[in-house]
């Protein structure tokens, strides 16, 4: 695969990016359905990689 230009580069970092929240979304829903963890685990855990990415990957688009 090729990358090249700022635009392409910042288009390849969303899509996986938003491949990365699905997988992990989809391992916490497996999480909480095999094992019955409570729904603010969840939350907290999805709320600390969001804030991961805030603060690591946006400053590398910008």
């Amino acid at each position: 695969m090729h990358i090249d230009g700022t635009s392409a580069i910042s288009q390849a970092m969303v899509t996986f990016i938003c491949l990365a929240l699905l997988l992990i979304g989809g391992l916490l829903v497996i999480m909480r359905l095999r094992h019955r963890y409570h729904p603010s685990l969840i939350g907290a855990l999805i709320g600390g990689m969001l804030c991961f990415l805030l603060l690591e990957v946006m400053p590398a688009l910008t």
